[in-house]
């Protein structure tokens, strides 16, 4: 009789130390996000936070999304789960939002919902980057497409922003010097963080700059909407086929319904879906319901937004006349014509992560540039948000943000007012 061949002994495996639960790769190019960690500093009653982008809650339509609610509570489906692309209503008024801004004729299926702008760029760039893909971002860039992007492995390149908005020859020259990014991201109306906008011959341009050289725009817009004067401005995706736009209910209505969407090529929508099915099922069809409601409601859909750009116009002048009387010469500003931000910069090139620490001191709290930065360092300048207070709070958030910037105050501790 054979025997059978022994059986290679292999030693034991030494055992692992006990110790932190290691991580993706990946995980050390994701950097926090200042915004988001300064929110729980600032939660604090004793400090005016300019640092988020918190929409006024005193201007949210608290009793028309209670109405809403109560009647989306009557119907069973409201509360059951739901398709993964969003309820039809939803879709169904959102393609018709979306079909009147960009002159495109959309339909429901052209619309999938997420939870929040937020969740519709994450799977975004899940579905459409690979590890060392290139990815065009404004500099300075919203902080949460950076995350998401460093999450996705991608490699920025930044391009700087002017008064209209995304720099196209800046863009056009990497281009032309071989870069071929699979997304450009762009906050084009009302910029987060530096509230300018894309100028319509750029949006046409940038339109043609995709077609020509194969990209995809991302085009994020939460706050086109709330425009000061005039209508809102026409989006890229009028210009052209190789656009997604984000669009968001939380800048309009309230965050805590969580609803966003994705409005984009067929083939990425259809990638975008395919991942929601792995991250969550589904979004809440109650909140859905809700949001359908008002965003179906096109009459009082048109006051409320009247009344939000009225409202926030009114703040970002007192904003701005205060920040005029406070520092004068010693701050450069933006002129908020829409949106919800105002970005400045100190002449005198000081660095605005140190002065944070004595503002909140004082009992303000703004974002320093830096946490906006590519490849510009922006030590000296800063994000404020106009939104959230009415104008004697905002003018108040001054006061206290000069005290603190003043150069007695530089090495001293002082006590907000």
């Amino acid at each position: 009789m054979c025997s059978a061949p022994a059986r290679p002994v292999h030693p034991a495996p030494e055992p692992v130390p006990a110790g932190p639960v290691p991580l993706a790769a990946r995980m050390r190019a994701v950097r926090g996000s200042a915004i988001r960690d300064l929110l729980t500093l600032t939660a604090r009653h004793d400090v005016l936070s300019l640092a988020g982008g918190l929409p006024a809650v005193d201007l949210m339509p608290h009793e028309r999304i209670a109405a809403a609610t109560a009647r989306a509570l009557a119907a069973p489906a409201a509360v059951q789960y739901s398709e993964t692309a969003g309820i039809g209503a939803l879709r169904e008024a959102v393609a018709a939002h979306e079909s009147a801004r960009t002159g495109r004729d959309l339909g429901p299926a052209d619309v999938v919902v997420t939870s929040g702008s937020q969740q519709a760029l994450d799977l975004l760039a899940r579905a459409t980057l690979d590890p060392g893909a290139a990815v065009v971002v404004e500099d300075p860039a919203y902080v949460g497409a950076l995350q998401v992007f460093q999450a996705a492995g991608a490699v920025l390149h930044g391009v700087p922003v002017d008064a209209d908005g995304m720099d196209l020859d800046a863009l056009e020259r990497l281009l032309d010097g071989g870069l071929r990014p699979r997304l450009v991201h762009t906050v084009a109306s009302f910029h987060n963080p530096r509230g300018v906008t894309l100028s319509q011959q750029r949006r046409a341009r940038l339109a043609r700059l995709a077609d020509r050289y194969g990209f995809l725009v991302v085009e994020d817009d939460p706050y086109g909407l709330i425009a000061f004067e005039g209508p809102p401005p026409v989006p890229v995706a009028a210009h052209g086929d190789r656009v997604a736009r984000l669009g968001s209910a939380s800048k309009i209505l309230a965050p805590a319904l969580r609803v966003g969407w994705l409005v984009a090529p067929p083939e990425v929508g259809a990638a975008v879906e395919r991942l929601k099915q792995s991250t969550d099922l589904c979004g809440s069809a109650l909140t859905q319901t809700v949001a359908a409601e008002l965003l179906a409601d096109t009459d009082w859909l048109q006051r409320h937004l009247d009344g939000l750009r009225v409202a926030y116009r009114s703040r970002a002048r007192a904003f701005t006349a205060a920040v005029d009387e406070a520092f004068g010469d010693a701050v450069e500003r933006s002129t908020p014509t829409g949106g919800m931000f105002c970005w400045l910069r100190f002449t005198d090139g000081r660095d605005t992560s140190a002065l944070l620490a004595r503002a909140i001191e004082h009992g303000v709290a703004f974002v320093p540039g830096s946490a906006f930065a590519v490849h510009d360092p922006l030590t000296s300048a800063l994000r404020c948000s106009f939104a959230t207070y009415p104008e004697p709070v905002l003018q108040d958030a001054v006061r206290r943000l000069a005290r603190a910037a003043a150069p007695s105050t530089a090495s001293s501790t002082a006590t907000a007012s």
